[in-house]
């Protein structure tokens, strides 16, 4: 199902008037990993706000290729929005999996930095709160990097290469659910079959559904928000996969109580092959609500979306 939601009548208005002149977009963007949960809630609602926009993904496009994305039309954008990631945590600790995580996230956001400068295009950029190692309890923009696994480590080159365009935005975000396979859907899917799982309850943040990512996004675009870098997460309380995954059963008709806490370490012992995790994914919001964009309380989301799926 595609997870969106109409804008509030206030904050459409916003977007579709307020911001800068100079900075303001004319209409046509690119989005980049389309088919992916932020570029399919993207794909609905840019047009909903006046943006015109063209999605593309692998294996059609491919953003990491430097003859391609050489050769390639951009007079037709003003705004390239790259949603396109490696995404496989633990997959980018293999032989394989590291060349194409840094292909993905570096050499792909290098290219696409290299054409936002030359042809004064306006790039945002997807970031993750994997470029930190969890071990402050808060994340602020000004936080320095400090990865600890492949797919951290790609997402930090890839990031600072988008941080030399004059016109970009950084957005780093966590726990993104929306249309696809998410967390939420497996742990429903679970309790539908009577399985009682283990969950990790020492890793802690707030889910973002993907079309208020795409919202707060939109927000940047269209509201003058100065460029740089802006964490963008759901807000509310700060709770653990245990936790929402307790909430999961719950609202499935089941006891939490057949939800396993249990530490990270406890969780992946014995397994080969696992990526290091950041203990704390809390982003600091401060930053993004001065803009005037307020993200939706998570756990609220979390209710709707539940709604959803079990109506």
């Amino acid at each position: 199902m595609n997870d969106t939601t109409p804008l509030r009548e206030k904050e459409e208005t916003s977007l579709l008037e307020a911001g800068n002149a100079d900075r303001q977009p004319r209409g046509r963007v690119l989005v980049t990993g389309a088919n992916g949960q932020l570029g399919r809630a993207l794909m609905t609602l840019l047009p909903q706000v006046g943006f015109v926009p063209t999605g593309v993904d692998l294996p059609e496009v491919d953003i990491s290729d430097a003859a391609a994305m050489s050769a390639w039309d951009w007079s037709s954008y003003d705004v390239v929005i790259n949603a396109a990631a490696w995404t496989n945590v633990d997959g980018a600790e293999t032989p394989e999996g590291r060349r194409l995580s840094w292909r993905a996230n570096t050499v792909g956001p290098v290219n696409l930095a290299r054409a936002a400068v030359q042809h004064g295009l306006t790039l945002v950029h997807l970031s993750t709160e994997y470029t930190f190692d969890g071990a402050i309890p808060v994340h602020s923009e000004a936080e320095t990097p400090s990865p600890l696994g492949v797919y951290g480590q790609s997402k930090a080159a890839g990031d600072a290469a988008v941080s030399v365009c004059p016109r970009h935005y950084l957005v780093r975000t966590s726990w993104v659910v929306g249309d696809g396979k998410n967390f939420v859907k497996t742990m429903l899917s679970l309790a539908e079959r009577g399985i009682a799982p283990t969950v990790v309850a020492d890793q802690t943040g707030r889910l973002t559904f993907a079309s208020d990512l795409a919202a707060g996004i939109i927000h940047l675009l269209t509201s003058g928000a100065e460029f740089g870098t802006y964490n963008l997460s759901g807000g509310g309380p700060v709770v653990s996969w245990a936790d929402v995954a307790k909430r999961v059963y719950e609202r499935a008709g089941h006891s939490p109580d057949e939800v396993t806490p249990v530490t990270t370490e406890e969780y992946y012992a014995g397994q080969e092959g696992i990526a290091p995790r950041p203990l704390s994914s809390v982003l600091d919001l401060a930053k993004i609500k001065a803009t005037g964009f307020t993200p939706t309380d998570s756990m609220e989301r979390l209710e709707d979306y539940l709604s959803r799926l079990l109506a």
